[in-house]
């Protein structure tokens, strides 16, 4: 998946996704993000042209091998993107990034915000054309909190559920908050009122699976996923292809109108296939910006310039040292100059980050956020202010990226060298393959000293970075971060019904995790994207969610 354009740490090349999202990251936890793709300044639609042939209903884009097909187990925006398109849950996001009913048709919470009740839609059915009803949310529920599947999600997504955890410990045979009423009826009781539940579960981790085809396909089973979404798996064939064909008995609206969608895995440079029209969409590289974006180019025309809702980083573990000293970590902030590294690398294409929340969060502002700036003089005081005294006092330092093996990216490159320049500290490089970088980070102890990585938000809520992030008992929390008044903040946020006081929660922990430096927060991404103008309906939302039944094919 890597681009030899950039660096490693995250974004997903499908035009399915825009994750990382995500995706992620969404999706996520969310959307872990895996970056490669393209940059750009603001959002933009592209505008129209005369249309060179039609495809008839095939779409053919660039893809990546998913580390998971299975929505229950998938953390990355690369698995999420395929995962939204072939299966469904109670409710979704819909390009507006609203919560809108899906599988349930409506719902109704009691009260004191606590239990919910939705209503199925009675003409749901799986991919085999077997009816949808509330036992088979129930199992999945159960299924995705079962320690046996492994999900490192369940807690983060599903963990509100009244019984989630008791289940994901191995302490009770069921989710007790999740209760059949009939056929058509499913209520959730959860633990408090909180704001975002209904956001958690447009995340895959809560979507309806097939029992049937879950036990009788083993480990296997998303070979042949039977899902609910408006596409189906046609055919996987790992490092070659993607197929996804059109659901005839999708329940939602607008139908899909392609009858099918190739992801190319493998093959020559992306762009070049673009032109040659061997793919009707693709993401558009660092080398290539400065043409597309030239106004007597014609492929300018067909620019989409789109914001992400996401995050890139280096994350630190704060139990491995240097870094369980927060001076390091300060001083680690202030001696990379971000905004040198945009210019130079990016080509101003991109912005320096200042915070954890992106921009993009819908609501969501952090003016007065004080912000660890370039100033490598106040690195070195600090470096000699911590246990350390000396940078030859550090330990060797190991910055884990993901990466095929070859030559590190040009971000890394600046990164490291802008270490070794600023603080006289030299770091090795380690390359991992995705999958097993998202293996390594998700144990318990995490086992990387310094980390490249990016988080694409599962639903507009400044909850899903800061508490999914940086509470202490979160599974996301890689850093090992741990402040007790950080968690308190957000403990608070979660039941505030108060909007404008739950975001002065909210902006107090942010200030306090960016003195504590878990992060050196890097850039907030943003996506260019070429879209041939034959296709229609194609949206570059700046999160995962499922995008495919919009688009269609201009005919003759």
């Amino acid at each position: 998946m890597e681009d030899n354009r950039l660096w490693t740490i995250a974004v997903i090349v499908l035009v399915a996704c825009v994750a990382t999202a995500c995706v992620a990251g969404i999706f996520g936890g969310g959307w872990w993000l895996y970056r490669q793709g393209s940059v750009g300044p603001m959002a933009r639609t592209p505008e129209p042209t005369a249309p060179s042939a039609p495809k008839g209903a095939t779409l053919n884009l660039i893809g990546a091998d998913p580390p998971t097909l299975d929505p229950h187990l998938s953390q990355d925006a690369t698995s999420a993107a395929y995962i939204v398109e072939i299966f469904s849950g109670l409710v979704t996001l819909n390009p507006q990034l609203e919560v809108v009913p899906d599988i349930a048709e409506r719902w109704e919470v009691s009260e004191d915000g606590t239990v919910y009740t939705f209503y199925l839609r009675d003409d749901v059915k799986f991919h085999d054309g077997k009816p949808v009803t509330a036992r088979d949310f129930k199992y999945s529920f159960e299924r995705a909190c079962d320690p046996w599947t492994g999900s490192v999600v369940a807690d983060t997504y599903l963990g509100d559920i009244v019984g989630a955890k008791e289940k994901l410990y191995g302490l009770a045979d069921e989710v007790s908050g999740v209760e059949v009423i009939d056929d058509h009826t499913l209520q959730i009781t959860i633990d408090a009122p909180k704001p975002y539940f209904l956001g958690k579960l447009t995340h895959s981790t809560a979507f309806v699976v097939d029992k049937d085809n879950v036990e009788r396909g083993g480990r296997t089973w998303t070979d042949e996923p039977n899902g609910t979404g408006p596409f189906k798996l046609k055919e996987y064939r790992f490092g070659r292809r993607i197929i996804l064909e059109r659901n005839e008995l999708y329940y939602g609206e607008p139908k899909p109108s392609l009858e099918q969608v190739n992801f190319i895995l493998a093959g020559g440079s992306a762009m070049t296939m673009y032109e040659n029209g061997e793919l009707d969409a693709v993401p558009v590289s660092l080398n290539d910006i400065e043409r597309v974006t030239d106004p007597a180019n014609p492929l300018n025309k067909e620019l989409t310039i789109a914001p992400t809702m996401s995050t890139f980083y280096l994350g630190f573990n704060v139990r491995q040292p240097p870094f369980d000293d927060v001076k390091v970590r300060q001083a680690f902030n202030y001696a990379l100059d971000k905004q040198r590294i945009m210019d130079v690398i990016y080509k101003k294409t991109v912005p320096a980050a200042t915070g954890i929340v992106p921009p993009t969060m819908p609501g969501y502002h952090n003016e007065d956020l004080k912000v660890l700036s370039f100033d490598p003089d106040k690195a070195l005081e600090l470096i000699a202010e911590s246990k350390y005294g000396d940078v030859a006092d550090l330990p060797e330092i190991t910055l884990y990226t993901t990466g095929a093996g070859g030559a590190p990216s040009r971000m890394i490159e600046a990164v490291v060298g802008m270490y070794r320049e600023n603080l006289g500290v030299d770091i090795a490089i380690q390359q991992t393959e995705w999958a097993t970088f998202l293996s390594d980070i998700s144990q318990e102890e995490n086992p990387y000293q310094m980390y490249s990585l990016g988080w694409i938000a599962d639903y507009p809520d400044p909850e899903n970075f800061l508490d999914v992030l940086f509470h202490s008992e979160k599974n996301d929390n890689h850093m090992g971060y741990s402040n007790p008044e950080v968690d308190e903040l957000l403990e608070k946020a979660r039941t505030e019904q108060d909007p404008d006081e739950r975001l002065k929660l909210y902006r107090e922990a942010e200030q306090i995790i960016i003195n504590d430096a878990p992060w050196v927060p890097l850039f907030y991404e943003v996506e260019y994207w070429l879209t041939k103008p034959y296709v229609k309906g194609m949206i570059y939302p700046p999160m995962i969610i499922p995008k495919l039944q919009y688009v269609s094919i201009e005919a003759d």
